[in-house]
C-alpha cells in the first residue's frame, strides 16, 4: 500500500471501522482506494475477532463518488475497469457474512451512495445530502446503483432520483427508506455502534441467514424466495442457539447465544 493510506482501519469491541481517508477530495473513489478497501474486506472476512463492520468517511463527506478528474481523462475501457472494481468491492460488502453498516458523515453521492446501498443498514447525519448525480455529467450509476436503489426504495422513486440527478436530504432519504436513522453529527458513530451492538446481541447464525435469505430472495420468484426462507428456517433449527433461544423463551430467561 502507498504511504498515505486512502482507507483507515480500526477495530474495537469486535467492531471493525473502515474509514475513507481522502478528505481533501471528499473521499472520491479511485483505483487505490478501491484496492485498499478490497484488501481490508478480505482481511475482515477471515478475522473471527471482527463481528461487524462500520464504514464511514473522514472530513465532510462519506464519499462524493468516483473521481471525476480520472473519468474525464480515462479511456472507456479504463472507466469500465474502475466500475468493475467498484462492483466487486460492493459485492464483497454485500456477501461479507458479517453485519455491515454505513455511517454517512456527510455527502454520499454517486459511487459513494452505491457503496452504502450495498451495506445492510445506513445511518446518516442530519446535514448529509444523498443522491445519484451521474446523469448530470453524462454518466450512469455504474457501480450497482441502477440495481440496488430500485430494490431499496422502489422502481418509481429510484427512477426519479437516477434520471434527474437530484439530491435529497437525510430526512427525505429516511422517509424513502434509503437510510434507517438520522442523527446529529456528534452522535453518528455512537448511534451506529449502538445499532450494530443491538444486532450482534441476537443469534449470530440467525442474523447471517436472515440477511442471506433477504439478499438471495430478491433475485428469485415469490415462491422460490419463500421456500428459501423455509430452508434457512430448517437450517437454523440445527444450531445450539436455536435450542437456547427457544428454551429461554419457554423458561422466560435471557438467552446466551454462542454462534453455534
Amino acid at each position: 500500500m502507498p504511504e498515505k493510506e486512502s482507507v483507515l482501519y480500526h477495530q474495537e469491541k469486535g467492531i471493525a471501522r473502515i474509514s475513507f481517508n481522502r478528505p481533501a477530495a471528499l473521499n472520491a473513489m479511485n483505483q487505490d482506494l478501491l484496492q485498499q478497501l478490497a484488501f481490508l474486506l478480505d482481511e475482515v472476512r477471515v478475522d473471527d475477532a471482527a463481528k461487524a463492520v462500520i464504514i464511514t468517511g473522514t472530513g465532510e463527506a462519506f464519499s462524493a463518488g468516483a473521481e471525476i478528474k480520472f473519468l474525464n481523462q480515462a479511456s472507456p475501457l479504463e472507466v469500465r475497469e474502475l466500475a468493475r472494481m467498484a462492483v466487486s468491492v460492493n459485492n464483497k460488502i454485500e456477501t461479507l457474512g458479517k453485519v455491515v453498516v454505513a455511517a454517512m458523515n456527510g455527502y454520499a453521492l454517486g459511487g459513494g451512495l452505491e457503496l452504502a446501498e450495498a451495506c445492510m443498514l445506513r445511518v446518516a447525519v442530519r446535514h448529509a445530502m444523498l443522491g445519484h448525480p451521474e446523469v448530470r455529467i453524462g454518466a450512469i450509476a455504474g457501480f450497482g446503483g441502477t440495481t440496488r436503489l430500485p430494490r431499496l426504495i422502489g422502481k418509481g422513486r429510484a427512477t426519479e432520483l437516477l434520471l434527474t440527478g437530484r439530491l435529497v436530504t437525510a430526512e427525505k432519504a429516511l422517509q424513502m427508506g434509503l437510510v434507517h436513522r438520522v442523527v446529529e453529527p456528534e452522535k453518528l458513530l455512537q448511534e451506529t455502534e449502538n445499532l450494530v451492538l443491538e444486532i450482534l446481541s441476537q443469534a449470530p447464525i440467525s442474523v447471517r441467514m436472515t440477511w442471506e435469505a433477504i439478499h438471495r430472495g430478491l433475485n428469485l420468484t415469490l415462491e422460490e424466495s419463500t421456500l428459501l426462507g423455509a430452508d434457512y428456517f430448517g437450517l437454523v433449527a440445527s444450531t445450539e442457539d436455536f435450542r437456547e433461544g427457544t428454551r429461554s423463551f419457554l423458561e422466560k430467561t435471557n438467552p446466551s447465544f454462542r454462534g453455534r
